[in-house]
């Protein structure tokens, strides 16, 4: 898309299928043309006009709307024209079409996915953690993911960033000046407090990189992966944590043949549950499909619920057996799965044995016991997920943000630690000082596009829809 990024553009502006109202988008150096042709008259800037929008032979596709906004006053920084028209796919098309043939001449071709964003970015009307916003505004799963994309979307996560880089500039300033200047008797370093300045950017970085964590969160959610063994109660539980009836449940060993997914929201936060079939050795072909995707998913899941039979526990007829098999389970799910993936020990049908002794796994930590008919234990639950996942309850002001914004400030963090190395060395390498904290301003920049790499961009617009 950069190497044509100065071709007009035209795309479809709304999603596909049926609606009241659809909109036609051009933008370009220059969008005279199509306005002569589909429109016939001169449009007053930034105001919309009623009018027929014509076909070639002069007769009217439909009545709409027209709005010309002059560059640099766009969405894009250049021309743009928007046609808005009744919602059919085929009037809208129609309309497109008839904006390719009038616009022809000067090269007018369809745009990319994000085309339009991107040059938003690239004419600086936005940075590139505002036009990231923009999709993930669009892609909001929870309420307080599409407010906290707003927010980043105003640009309060770049203010952030752009206070961190202005004062990692005014370090780099006092470094250079003593690289450059070392015969004149001033220590720049000291009077300047580069100590206290470079410990006032380590604290500020790990500050920002705290709430870029949450903000992700919002954006990505966790990911719950429920294993067990057979008639654990694993797809009662996901029944139970949905609110709804998703799965079905029955006695019967081996009910769930595959995996059953569905994303809710704890406290604004998404949060992708998926259930699995259960885990033990079977004959039946279905069954061991079914159980391959369950270890796929455990071993890609953010939080592991290995979930057991209270009831078989304490039951002296089944207690032996059942208790064999879980520990061979969890030894299992434990040599599979990263080490870093927190697992929950859930011990189910607490209902079917309240008034027993329980057994001494539940004291552990790792170990919560519930009810997932009754419902018992379920808020606790989800309290647990939230706290694993890092997520502070109660949280204003989150702005949302990405994975990639979450590594760059771990690099900004790391560069600024290996400075402070640097800076408290008894014989002070001021030339790797300077090169480190120019490192973690490039770090820095490549959440807002300052120092971004073309197949970046283009990996990142690409995500976007059509049209926007």
């Amino acid at each position: 898309m950069l190497s044509h990024h100065a071709d007009p553009i035209a795309a479809i502006a709304t999603a596909p299928g049926r609606g009241a109202v659809g909109i036609v988008r051009v933008s370009g150096p220059s969008v005279q043309p199509i306005v002569d042709a589909l429109c016939g008259k001169i449009l007053k800037p930034r105001e919309a006009t009623y009018l027929a929008l014509k076909a070639a032979d002069g007769s009217p596709i439909d009545h709409g709307l027209a709005i010309h906004f002059p560059a640099p006053h766009s969405y894009t920084g250049e021309d743009v024209l928007e046609l808005q028209a009744h919602g059919g796919p085929v009037v809208l098309q129609l309309l497109l079409a008839r904006c390719l043939e009038a616009g022809k001449a000067m090269g007018l071709r369809v745009a990319q996915p994000g085309e339009f964003t991107q040059r938003a970015f690239l004419n600086d009307k936005m940075d590139l953690a505002q036009a990231e916003a923009i999709a993930d505004l669009i892609d909001a799963s929870t309420e307080a993911a599409a407010r906290s994309a707003s927010r980043s979307l105003a640009g309060v996560f770049s203010r952030e960033v752009h206070t961190l880089r202005d004062a990692l500039i005014h370090l780099r300033m006092l470094v250079e000046a003593t690289l450059d200047f070392p015969e004149e008797d001033i220590d720049h370093l000291s009077k300047g407090n580069a100590r206290g300045q470079l410990s006032k950017l380590q604290l500020g970085a790990a500050d920002l990189l705290q709430r870029t964590h949450q903000g992700a969160l919002l954006r990505e959610g966790i990911k719950v992966v429920i294993a067990g063994q057979p008639n654990a109660g694993k797809s009662s539980l996901l029944n139970a944590l949905a609110g709804a009836e998703l799965a079905i449940v029955t006695p019967i060993a081996g009910t769930t043949r595959d995996k059953v997914q569905q994303t809710i929201q704890i406290d604004g936060v998404p949060v992708h549950i998926i259930d699995t079939a259960g885990l033990r050795d079977s004959s039946d072909v279905v069954e061991q499909i079914g159980i391959a995707r369950a270890w796929d998913e455990i071993v890609a899941a953010d939080v592991v619920l290995h979930l057991h039979d209270l009831a078989a526990t304490l039951d002296p007829v089944t207690a032996t057996e059942n208790v064999a098999k879980d520990a061979d389970l969890t030894w299992t799910i434990s040599q599979k799965i990263p080490k870093s993936t927190p697992v929950l020990q859930i011990w189910n049908k607490l209902d079917k044995a309240p008034n027993q002794s329980l057994p001494p796994a539940l004291a552990k930590p790792d170990s919560l016991a519930l009810s997932a008919k009754q419902g018992t234990g379920i808020d606790a639950l989800r309290k647990r997920l939230l706290a694993i996942a890092g997520w502070q309850s109660g949280s204003e002001g989150v702005f949302i943000a990405r994975e990639r914004h979450v590594q760059a400030l771990q690099t900004v963090q790391a560069h600024l630690d290996i400075a402070s190395a640097h800076l408290d060395a008894s014989n002070q390498h001021l030339d790797l000082l300077a090169e480190e904290l120019r490192l973690a301003q490039n770090a820095l920049g490549s959440i807002t596009g300052e120092f971004s790499a073309d197949d970046l961009l283009g990996e990142i617009f690409s995500r976007f829809c059509i049209g926007k």
